[in-house]
């Protein structure tokens, strides 16, 4: 099962959800996420939250539409998104999908990303990304990667998590690479691109962070 949070970040950087859906699908809202799911005539599965920012015709439709509401005092240790996801992972998904994660403020962009890198998730092997309507952003570990060519996400950007990712080898891409080692602060990875269908990216040491993205808006 796929799961699909949808998080309250600004709607103007949230691609076509209904365009991520499919019978295997179970969406989840955090705060206000889950009324922007429902506006997308999609159904939640659960809502988390302190739901300080919805109004009160907002609220309503929520507690009547959707069965299993979470609901959180705004002064606690984890932020909404982090409760909601650690309640993903008790349901073993095969994949997860975060959007509404992104653009707004600068620290809850960092901060939904360092959510990726919980040490729970990456020895799960559970691949999660954050997607919005420009890029899509995961985070790979140690080992042989492949990547698909697809239109509107051409620019791929490896960046290193850890201090140094060992032997990184980039194969079919317009920039290639052979067992290079690059460090945390380098942007020598920055946006390549595909020249053929496919490629692949190889490492044998270290955390990458991998972005996928488009031109503009799309």
């Amino acid at each position: 099962m796929e799961y699909c949070i949808v998080a309250g970040g600004p709607e103007r950087y949230l691609p076509d959800l209904k365009a991520f859906h499919s019978d295997n699908a179970k969406w989840v809202g955090v705060d206000r996420g889950v009324f922007t799911i429902l506006q997308n005539e999609l159904e939640p599965h659960g809502a988390f939250g302190d739901f300080d920012s919805v109004s009160d015709h907002e609220w309503s439709l929520i507690k009547e539409r959707v069965q299993t509401v979470n609901t959180y005092l705004p002064e606690k240790d984890e932020t909404d998104l982090e409760l909601a996801l650690n309640w993903v992972l008790t349901q073993k998904p095969e994949s997860i999908k975060i959007f509404g994660a992104t653009g707004g403020r600068l620290d809850h962009f960092m901060g939904n990303v360092q959510l990726l890198m919980q040490p729970d998730l990456l020895e799960s092997g559970i691949k999660s990304e954050l997607i919005d309507v420009q890029n899509h952003l995961w985070i790979a570990k140690a080992g042989e990667h492949m990547v698909i060519e697809y239109d509107t996400r051409k620019y791929i950007s490896f960046v290193p998590v850890t201090g140094s990712v060992e032997n990184l080898t980039l194969t079919g891409f317009k920039y290639p690479l052979k067992n290079r080692n690059i460090f945390r602060g380098s942007t020598l990875c920055i946006s390549n691109e595909l020249i053929q269908s496919s490629g692949t990216f190889s490492f044998t040491k270290g955390i990458l962070m991998v972005i996928r993205s488009s031109d503009g808006a799309s």
